[in-house]
């Protein structure tokens, strides 16, 4: 392994957050963006629009992929406003549910919402789909100009990326008999299969734009349980597969580039015990992933990287292995080698609810928004916005 990127990985690995910061020293305000109700609404997305609204998606329905009358809705809090309107439909494929919605702007000012239509019912077999507008800026939903699926076919490398990667991997002996294969090689075997390899990427968190102007948007697999990039070098009109990011259970990547261009994934654990962050990184603008490691941070549901203009880091993620009762902001002016601050958003008892799937962009003033699903049990669903001033930091 190359030495800057094992040392990055161990001091990763070891490095604990700094001071707690009060989150009434950064918020500059917060609000639901509908008032609590009984439907599942979750994993909602936010975009800062030139005109200096503020779009956010999420989904809804009476489930998730069980539920064929979910579809991706959306709401708008226009600049001079200090409420959020009412929610409106993003889109909706008939007796199918839409899941997992992401909203980004590519470098001509195209508005794009991908997402995923789960068909028969099953993650691993989910589609994605796209749409464009570039008529956005008027009350209500974009006029949407084209829709399109997105179809990946990784192709012969992608098996031998994966029986590579495991290789790297520490010694697993997770197996549930002694006559059982072992779960590292039902993945490899299943990679040998095109049509399982080309159905189910599912979508969660923002893509990024490299400096070469490369567009990245992070994937992840149920079936193989680990993740994978679709890149495009066109600004969005074309898209291939990067080769998969192996792991023991890395999904949802969130990513970020650092200044000597090498570009670092943290990933939620859907893997063995004990639950933790991975990481994995990329030299090759995002085509190749070194074998995802786990670090000392605690996760179980969700996390999500930005960096902002001025170079710091944030992370943002349930930093806890038995639930969502708290999700917390790290701050970083090492490009997430170490976390020197740590702001708790939510922290409430056990029973209380969930707080998930965080959405985590920052507009042309330089001030952070945030959204994440906000569950209270028995009370009611909502998405939360939260707007964050970082010079407070």
């Amino acid at each position: 392994m190359n030495k800057i990127v094992f040392l990055g990985l161990y001091l990763l690995s070891v490095s604990a957050f700094g001071q707690y910061i009060p989150k009434e020293k950064v918020l500059v305000s917060e609000s639901l963006i509908f008032p609590l109700q009984q439907n599942h609404v979750h994993g909602s997305s936010i975009v800062s629009l030139p005109n200096g609204d503020l779009l956010t998606a999420w989904f809804e329905g009476s489930g998730e992929r069980k539920a064929d009358d979910v579809r991706i809705m959306g709401a708008r809090l226009r600049k001079k406003d200090r409420q959020w309107g009412e929610p409106f439909l993003m889109a909706d494929t008939p007796n199918i549910p839409d899941c997992n919605p992401v909203l980004f702007l590519n470098q001509e000012g195209k508005l794009f919402l991908v997402w995923i239509a789960v068909q028969a019912n099953r993650w691993e077999q989910s589609i994605l789909r796209f749409r464009t507008s570039t008529s956005y800026e008027n009350a209500g939903a974009p006029i949407w100009s084209w829709q399109d699926n997105i179809l990946l076919k990784p192709g012969e490398e992608f098996h031998q990326e994966v029986a590579k990667r495991f290789e790297q991997l520490p010694e697993n002996n997770s197996g549930w008999s002694e006559y059982a294969p072992q779960y590292d090689q039902m993945i490899i075997e299943a990679s040998k299969d095109s049509k399982k390899s080309s159905i189910g990427w599912m979508t969660r968190i923002k893509p990024v734009v490299l400096t070469s102007g490369r567009i990245l948007l992070p994937l992840y697999s149920d079936g193989f349980n680990f993740s994978m990039m679709a890149i495009s070098d066109d600004d969005g009109t074309t898209w291939f597969p990067s080769k998969p990011l192996v792991g023991r259970g890395p999904i949802q990547p969130a990513l970020g580039q650092r200044e000597n261009g090498e570009i670092m994934a943290i990933m939620r654990d859907s893997g063995d015990a004990p639950t933790r962050i991975h990481k994995s990184y990329s030299q090759d603008e995002g085509m190749t992933w070194s074998a995802s490691e786990k670090t000392s941070i605690p996760n179980t549901a969700s996390v999500e990287l930005l960096v902002l203009d001025n170079g710091t880091w944030l992370f943002l993620g349930n930093d806890i292995d038995d639930g969502r009762y708290r999700i917390s902001l790290y701050i970083s002016d090492d490009e997430g080698q170490t976390w020197r601050g740590k702001i708790y958003l939510e922290d409430e008892k056990k029973d209380v609810g969930g707080f998930s799937y965080p959405s985590l962009i920052q507009d042309i003033d330089g001030m952070v928004h945030i959204t994440y699903s906000y569950h209270l049990n028995e009370k009611g669903k909502s998405i939360k916005y939260l707007k964050i001033d970082p010079k407070n930091f």
